[in-house]
């Protein structure tokens, strides 16, 4: 690597790596990193230069700023927040009305001609402020200091230059560097000088090689908008936002597991010659807004460089460094660029060693919603605010309410009990803090400042998947939390019983063997919401009401279908990849007619049967006339999650699935759309749900790979009772002696055949003893609700142990 003189003021990025954060400082010796390591294996960086820390000194030395600067920080209690202001606003005059010293300004004319030789004369840049303890993981001051875009000519990088001098002494950096002890005069401030990406006219946005929430580390997480990034890193448009599973990709499948569209109502764009600002935002037109700001494939490359600045940076350190990056897309050229890369400091830093959940134990109304940032119930009083001036009204423990945030506003976040704002994603500023800070938030919450009174009690709620909600008063909730590292394993398979995709990333670090049900048809009624036939038939739909709002939901979708398979696939996928590569068995749609008819232009396709729980259900849909086509969607669904996305741990189970013809019917519709048993290891299991099921167990294994018990319709059906009725639900108990019996002989007969059997009822969620019962019995598996894991764990180890001690034959497990 090339070095210039011993006291170099001006380095290039390829002359400075890691090892030059005390001279350059993080942001600026990452990008030289990135240039030289990244940029020979196709990583796209721009190009640029860096003021270092001794040339920052210099300009301190002269005229004795440093002395003044001193005498001015003297005796500082940043939590006044009065004197902090007037303090830090006399350094900033002090440093900007002092012209930096010559000699840095002829290193920096001449650094910005020779890049214009590069990009062209008077290239447009960005100048950015680099401190020199910044972007370290127990030491991130990103965002504490200042950046300007679209600077042109000499005259204004030299003052763009001095402002970022300046803006190491903002009152949110003082602050942030007194809390952490740092001297502020051993802090040293560099300034990158980088060509800009033309993002004003293509878009732009942040990504991060893990999932922000959970700290789930297999995805890779893009943000992105219209323009320049300013407006997502502070959260000023809702961006549209993607995941994409990284084991997969490294193996060349395209396994783009989420796609959700922002609002993204402006962009930053160049403001016109002679504007008072370099940079203006302007309203996106609402058919930009529609589509997304970037395809697949530009989110495909973006997630293959993510997974290589991610590797590079883990081998240098020695240990799993997941990445915060900022990207753009060239309007012009089409290209794709990393801005910056630095490691991620909230999740990174640690690992995951326990598990806290809270659940809600009352409900109401929510007086707004948004997305959720983390997984934590939050209460106070609500404090609206809409300018970081009005701090000083806020107290300790109130619910900060604002438009959006920025880093003026960090304190007053540090006495908050939750945060809510209007605007930004989950990578905007006040996401990034409140996980920062370990607080609950919810961000994007439309209307918020002016539905939520001052002073109003509420509870903010994100522990209820990725809608975020805002409740009034104080609502009673639970909190659980498990030792990941002492919780003991059983020797029968503990799966999960998972519906959400929005939390199965957080519920994946629970002590697990996989899923046992992964229940499509939540996902069905909360991603699609239309009944897929209505899908098929569009637009000769009776219901003009339907009509409407299929248009409005599918916008964009030329074929109609796709909407269904694409959002269906993203759900499944993202369970799948949640616990790849354990088994995941996802149940095909098993709504029943009345059930079917609730979704969106359902009533035109579905019967009124009499008693729907014993009708038109499970695998007599799939085969017949009135449903094969929409079946067809859910097949085409699981066989992108297996083939496209490469998550080939997911399994299929049918459910209700009567007679032995019917198991060869379905097995030949599953094979017609592409779902071949056995076919790249395809497992089918059925449930075993019917008492049908368990009489002829031997036949029906012939068919499938294994069985799941669905306790609630095997009680229902062997009691002979409708769970439903008000009148007899009395009488429904799964520990009565004939359902027990029953159970018996299923798992007897599953063992006598050969074949795996499991449960996946709501029996041992709700009743431990249940759960030891059946281990004594010798399940293979028991998979329970993600809230009662911890409780029926103890239950099964227990059952095992006394299984052992009796000196029984152990029958489950591996």
């Amino acid at each position: 690597m090339e070095r210039g003189p011993k006291n170099p003021r001006i380095l290039w990025f390829r002359e400075i790596g890691l090892t030059d954060v005390p001279r350059v400082g993080g942001k600026n010796a990452s990008l030289g990193e990135m240039i030289r390591e990244l940029g020979p294996q196709g990583v796209r960086i721009p190009d640029g230069f860096a003021t270092t820390a001794d040339a920052y000194r210099e300009f301190l030395a002269q005229s004795s700023l440093e002395v003044r600067v001193r005498e001015l920080l003297s005796g500082l209690d940043p939590r006044d927040v009065g004197s902090l202001a007037s303090r830090g606003g006399q350094i900033r005059e002090l440093l900007l009305q002092h012209p930096l010293p010559e000699a840095l300004n002829a290193e920096l004319r001449e650094a910005y001609q020779r890049l214009g030789e590069e990009y062209g004369q008077n290239p447009d840049v960005a100048v950015r402020s680099s401190a020199t303890a910044e972007d370290l993981p127990e030491a991130s001051f990103a965002g504490q200091q200042e950046t300007f875009l679209n600077i042109r000519g000499e005259a204004a990088l030299l003052e763009a230059c001095k402002k970022c001098f300046a803006s190491l002494f903002t009152n949110r950096a003082i602050a942030y560097r007194a809390e952490r002890g740092y001297d502020h005069l051993q802090v040293a401030l560099s300034v990158g000088v980088q060509k800009m990406v033309r993002s004003d006219l293509g878009s732009s946005g942040v990504m991060f090689t893990l999932d922000t929430e959970s700290g789930f580390r297999d995805v890779v997480l893009i943000n992105g908008a219209y323009g320049l990034g300013e407006n997502v890193v502070q959260g000023v448009v809702d961006p549209d936002e993607f995941l994409v599973f990284k084991p997969t990709l490294s193996e060349g499948y395209r396994p783009i597991l989420q796609r959700r569209l922002g609002s993204k109502e402006i962009r930053m764009v160049y403001n016109a010659r002679g504007g008072s600002k370099e940079t203006r935002n302007v309203p996106v037109p609402p058919a930009e807004r529609r589509r997304f700001c970037v395809g697949d494939e530009e989110i495909l490359q973006l997630a293959r460089w993510g997974l290589l600045v991610e590797a590079h940076y883990s081998a240098k350190a020695g240990q799993d460094r997941p990445m915060d990056l900022e990207w753009a897309k060239d309007g012009q050229s089409g290209e794709l660029f990393i801005l910056q890369a630095r490691p991620e400091t909230v999740h990174g830093a640690k690992g995951r060693r326990a598990w806290k959940s809270y659940r809600l134990l009352e409900k109401a109304e929510p007086l707004v919603v948004g997305k959720a940032v983390g997984a934590k119930i939050g209460q106070g009083r609500a404090r609206v605010l809409r300018e970081a001036s009005e701090m000083e009204e806020f107290r300790e423990g109130e619910v900060l309410v604002a438009p959006m945030t920025d880093p003026d506003w960090v304190p007053l976040m540090k006495k908050a009990s939750a945060v809510v704002t209007e605007r930004g994603g989950r990578t905007c500023h006040a996401a990034i803090v409140s996980r920062e800070l370990g607080l609950p938030a919810i961000v994007g919450a439309d209307g918020a400042t002016a539905k939520l009174g001052a002073g109003q009690e509420i509870t903010v709620s994100c522990a209820e998947g990725e809608i975020g909600k805002v409740y009034p008063g104080r609502l009673r909730f639970a909190t659980e939390e498990v030792s990941l590292e002492k919780m003991p394993r059983a020797r029968t398979k503990v799966l999960l019983n998972v519906g959400e995709p929005d939390r199965a990333f957080e519920h994946s670090f629970l002590p697990n063997d996989g899923v046992g049900l992964a229940r499509m048809e939540f996902i069905i009624n909360d991603a699609v919401q239309v009944h897929p036939m209505a899908l098929r038939r569009y637009p000769h739909l009776r219901d003009p009401e339907a009509l409407r709002k299929i248009e409005a939901l599918t916008e964009g979708y030329a074929d109609k279908g796709e909407y269904f398979v694409q959002n269906l696939a993203e759900g499944v996928g993202k369970i799948a990849a949640a616990f790849y590569p354990k088994e995941v068995i996802v149940r095909t749609s098993d709504f029943k007619t009345n059930e079917y008819a609730g979704l969106i232009g359902g009533r035109e396709f579905e019967p009124t049967e009499e008693n729907p729980m014993l009708g038109f259900r499970g695998a007599s849909r799939y085969y017949h006339e009135r449903y094969r086509e929409a079946f067809a969607l859910e097949c085409a669904a699981l066989k992108r999650v297996r083939e496209e996305m490469g998550l080939k741990n997911l399994k299929i189970m049918i459910p209700f699935c009567r007679t032995v013809e019917e198991a060869r019917r379905v097995l030949a519709e599953l094979e017609a759309n592409g779902l071949k048993r056995g076919g790249g290891g395809l497992e089918v299991y059925v449930m075993c749900e019917i008492p049908a099921n368990v009489l002829l167990l031997r036949e029906f294994a012939k068919y499938f790979d294994g069985f799941s018990i669905g306790s609630n319709d095997l009680t229902q059906l062997t009691l002979g009772l409708d769970r439903d009725s008000e009148i007899v639900s009395g009488l429904f108990d799964e520990r009565n002696e004939a359902v027990k019996e029953i159970l018996r002989m299923a798992i007897r007969g599953a063992k006598d055949a050969g074949v795996k059997i499991g449960i996946c009822g709501q029996a041992p969620s709700d009743y431990p003893e249940f759960a030891e019962f059946l281990v004594g019995e010798g399940i293979d598996s028991i998979s329970l609700n993600p809230d009662t894991v911890v409780k029926t764990t103890q239950k099964i180890l227990a059952a095992e142990a006394a299984r052992e001690a009796g000196g029984g034959v152990w029958l489950g497990g591996d």
